[in-house]
């Protein structure tokens, strides 16, 4: 098979026939063999009913339903599980992404050799409460992930070699950041392309302003497992043994202090009635918990099912 065509969707009902009628032209005037897997995110409204109706009669048509609503990043890992497809395009169902661009995504991953491909809307038709946060995450995206040639990292439109969406799993609100996970798996040709974004047709936007904060602390939370999933104590470890040295240095220094002005007849300070004592025993007490936080973060991790999980690009 060629394509598979992942859509999340949630109170979506009025724009599905629409869209699915949509994919279906591009498919067959381009002659690719495909399939189109909807995924009800716990839709309130008539969605799955509709997935339904528009299975009926054509086999192409994949519906996978949640019993609650979980999340676009669940639907598309669900999406991601069941998709057959050598290349993989993600789109949202509102109408704001245009399978018309199907092609060219396929054709930048079989020919280009690309392993993922994100569209960006460079022209948006959303409002300023939208874009200008919108182009902040990204700038700290871009900063913190090392991928600088992306645009838009939350683009719904995006293109995958199969293997990329076999080698990731998209969990929490990670669904902003899969070219940061597929970069931490190791597929380093990650590209873009101008897509066209069309305004909202039917229905109203799912995603309210807390999605910025929650996205910033996944960000947080890819960066670090990425870097130190399989050797935690690298990070706690290194911090703690710092801040145990400072503050063992400075109780060294009060003492050493203490012992001169004695040594000397002048007057001196009883270590414990300075300020910086109880400052370097705080430095010390951190230190000791951050190392046996790493500590016990290495035993977890190498009791880890995945510890010794790799991605294998070829083997002969």
């Amino acid at each position: 098979m060629d394509i598979s065509v992942v859509v999340p969707l949630y109170n979506e009902e009025e724009s599905l026939p629409e869209l699915t009628d949509w994919i279906r032209r591009v498919m067959l005037k381009h002659g690719f063999s495909y399939e189109i897997i909807l995924v009800d995110d716990g839709s309130s409204d008539k969605s799955w009913k509709v997935i339904e109706e528009l299975r009926r009669g054509h086999e192409e048509i994949i519906g996978i339903k949640f019993r609650r609503n979980y999340g676009k990043s669940a639907a598309l890992n669900v999406g991601f599980n069941a998709a057959e497809g050598e290349v993989v395009i993600t789109m949202d169902a509102d109408l704001q992404d245009s399978p018309d661009e199907i092609p060219e995504l396929y054709d930048r991953i079989v020919n280009q050799q690309a392993d993922l491909v994100s569209g960006w809307k460079q022209k948006r038709y959303d409002p300023l409460t939208k874009t200008i946060p919108t182009k902040l995450f990204n700038a700290v995206t871009r900063s913190m992930s090392g991928i600088h040639n992306l645009h838009d990292f939350n683009c719904g439109l995006k293109a995958y070699r199969k293997d990329v969406i076999k080698s990731i799993e998209v969990y929490g609100e990670m669904h902003r950041y899969i070219p940061v996970l597929a970069k931490w798996a190791g597929f380093k040709k990650i590209q873009e392309q101008v897509v066209q974004h069309y305004p909202r047709k039917y229905g109203t936007t799912k995603f309210g302003p807390g999605r910025f904060i929650k996205g910033f602390l996944d960000l947080l939370s890819i960066f670090f497992v990425g870097k130190f999933g399989k050797r935690p104590m690298h990070f706690f470890g290194t911090i703690g043994v710092l801040s145990f040295l400072v503050g063992f240095f400075i109780t060294c220094y009060l003492i050493f202090e203490k012992l001169m002005s004695i040594a000397n007849g002048s007057a001196y300070r009883n270590v414990t009635d300075q300020p910086l004592f109880y400052l370097s025993l705080v430095a010390i007490l951190i230190g000791t918990q951050l190392f046996l936080t790493g500590f016990i973060a290495e035993l977890v991790s190498r009791n880890a099912t995945d510890r010794n999980k790799y991605h294998i690009e070829k083997m002969i």
